[in-house]
């Protein structure tokens, strides 16, 4: 095959940034920037609540998605960032009216700040590209919305497969008998997001080792090695690529709410499952990263996933001597040794996630993220939150483009 291209696009009727794309697409899927309450008109913070807020987001997104010939109903995954856990319902009121078929998958989470004073919620989003890029052939791939029976009730879908990849929606630790929250602290809490993982997979035949990215949102960030523990019972061979995120608050006041990206060998329609039933999941560390109880990068087809990066320094696992500049040179330089690891660079990034103990430090993380890339900037989301593992000032991880794929 020759070599696919990734493909940057913005358009004047959403908000631009100097230091992101709005959508990178890569083979099947679009990759958009977190999009802020802005009305591109005027610059500004759309005027009203929370309801005209979202609007404003989900509107922006719509223009984006619009400008590259989809439609909202292609969206397989949003992630909504709020100020006010509470603010859910009234963010459910607009969410509902921007689709006309099944919802796609989504993950809700409070966090500290946000990257615009004022701002009460940001969503980002991943959009299905049945066009695939250049030069891929376009298919009229379908878009695979299912529900389990063995996990909670939601009113988004539980998973939704688009091409060689599933989405499934963020995992609150509730029993699904019930519908509320399991008894115990953040061990049981997080045994139960895991089953209900693990059930979604099931239903749809896969397995746990079917994972190639978690995402862990933690009230306490204390309790990442009660996460780690766990974790190992439920991956004993393989651990995925993972991220561990701060929250604020999560629905149903709930400790833990894991999110998961799983391979999906069979592809979607019309592709064949015999086409890729065989793909390998290919788990990569390297001496040149911190080590970690998980994999450094996980990929699968045309993507690959980094796990998220303190700012440590390999050699001594010690977080660099500095402020939130040399801390944000050291996350790069983390992720651009494992992919340099796996014979990719920086510009094969995708998709960036920041997260920043300190929001005002975004101005200083923007002089030094530029200096890594010599094309076009990947799609962004950056958000604050109370805590970062070990203290430290910020975390990035990204997703990647896989040209070559992963062998049968």
């Amino acid at each position: 095959m020759s070599e696919i291209k990734k493909n940057s696009r913005n358009t004047e009727k959403a908000p631009k940034s100097p230091f992101s794309t709005q959508t990178v697409a890569f083979s099947h899927y679009n990759n958009f920037s977190a999009q802020l309450p802005i009305d591109p008109k005027t610059g500004e913070i759309v005027n009203g609540g929370i309801k005209e807020q979202a609007k404003q987001c989900l509107t922006n997104i719509q223009a984006i998605v619009e400008s590259i010939g989809h439609v909202m109903d292609d969206a397989v995954k949003l992630t909504v960032f709020l100020k006010n856990i509470s603010d859910i319902e009234a963010v459910d009121e607009v969410y509902k009216t921007f689709f006309k078929s099944s919802l796609p998958t989504r993950t809700t989470v409070a966090v500290e700040a946000l990257p615009l004073d004022g701002a009460l919620l940001q969503i980002d989003a991943l959009i299905s590209n049945g066009e695939g890029t250049t030069p891929q052939k376009a298919l009229d791939l379908v878009k695979v919305t299912r529900n389990a029976e063995n996990a909670p009730k939601s009113v988004h879908a539980h998973n939704v497969a688009f091409s060689h990849y599933s989405n499934i929606s963020a995992q609150l630790p509730i029993d699904p008998q019930s519908g509320k929250i399991v008894a115990g602290g953040v061990k049981e809490q997080v045994e139960q997001c895991l089953e209900n993982i693990k059930a979604i997979l099931e239903s749809i035949g896969h397995v746990m080792n079917d994972v190639v990215k978690t995402t862990v949102f933690l009230k306490d960030i204390s309790d990442v090695e009660v996460v780690n523990d766990v974790f190992t019972k439920f991956f004993p061979n393989y651990v995925p690529a993972r991220t561990i995120v701060s929250a604020s608050a999560l629905p149903m006041n709930a400790l833990v709410q894991i999110d998961t990206a799983v391979s999906h060998g069979d592809g979607t329609p019309p592709q064949l499952p015999e086409d890729a039933r065989f793909l390998v999941i290919e788990a990569n560390n390297t001496e040149n990263a911190p080590k970690v109880p998980y994999s450094h990068t996980v990929a699968y087809s045309h993507y690959n996933h980094i796990s998220g990066q303190l700012p440590l320094i390999s050699e001594t696992n010690q977080i660099v001597n500095g402020g939130i500049k040399e801390q944000a040179e050291q996350c790069l330089n983390n992720i651009r040794a494992i992919l340099e690891s796996i014979d990719h660079k920086m510009d094969d990034v995708v998709k960036i996630n920041i997260q920043l103990k300190n929001i005002e430090d975004l101005n200083a993380v923007n002089e030094i993220y530029t200096l890594f890339f010599n094309g076009d900037l990947p799609a962004r989301t950056v958000i604050g939150v109370s805590a970062i593992p070990l203290d430290a000032l910020i975390q990035v991880d990204a997703v990647v483009s896989n040209s070559e794929g992963t062998p049968a």
